[in-house]
């Protein structure tokens, strides 16, 4: 079924989807995606960017997760990476947020909200659940996603000096699923209704990429392409 498959089935994620996907529990993401289908429901993003970031970001390449909760869910707006819009949608105000302190932190602007740039360089951009009802946000946050992105955090941990940003309470849950020899970063989410509770001034931009350098590793560039 093309839901639960690479485009690039070279990928390195490759074997990992392939394993999960024989598991009860991913039986279960498929049965509620095919009712939810049958049902008229229109479900987002695309099936084909349900594994964008997964897809963009090589397993060997990421040294950096940011951790979103689930995509957005207004028609044509999510393109399968947590925060990020297609190049053509407005900025929603978490991303807006997002790069106000980039700008504060970096001086950096950018002036779209694809984050495809940010993906190439090792920036796994990972929603906890891959997919969502339109208009009803969390939707589909109890269907099972949430056990295929813990066991990949766990994967992703397992190879030690990685960066995690964890914005905001339901992130960071996350921590407990990271191990010793990894870099946790921490804030309030980047919505209006929490960022001046500490996502503003952060810094987790520069305080990446100073970490990046300190472990022999080239930097992020922050502005978007």
């Amino acid at each position: 079924m093309c839901y639960f498959y690479l485009v690039n089935k070279q990928s390195s994620w490759q074997k990992f989807i392939d394993s999960e996907i024989k598991k009860p529990y991913f039986k279960a993401i498929k049965a509620r995606l095919i009712s939810d289908n049958k049902q008229g429901k229109i479900v987002l993003p695309n099936p084909k960017d349900y594994f964008k970031a997964f897809e963009i970001c090589k397993l060997e390449d990421v040294k950096v997760v940011i951790i979103g909760q689930d995509p957005y869910h207004t028609p044509g707006v999510a393109n399968g990476l947590a925060f990020s819009v297609r190049k053509e949608q407005k900025l929603p105000p978490s991303l807006i947020n997002i790069f106000k302190e980039l700008k504060n932190d970096l001086g950096v602007e950018n002036i779209h909200g694809d984050l495809t740039h940010w993906a190439k360089q090792g920036v796994l951009l990972m929603n906890t659940s891959l997919s969502v009802c339109a208009g009803i946000a969390a939707s589909h946050s109890t269907i099972g996603w949430e056990n295929f992105t813990d066991k990949a955090i766990d994967l992703i941990q397992k190879r030690k000096n990685i960066i995690f940003l964890l914005w905001g309470n339901y992130a960071k849950k996350k921590r407990m699923l990271i191990g010793d020899g990894n870099y946790i970063l921490e804030a309030s989410h980047p919505s209006p209704l929490s960022a001046h509770n500490g996502f503003f001034g952060c810094q987790h931009f520069s305080k990446t990429n100073k970490k990046l350098i300190d472990l022999g590793l080239v930097p992020i560039g922050w502005k978007l392409e």
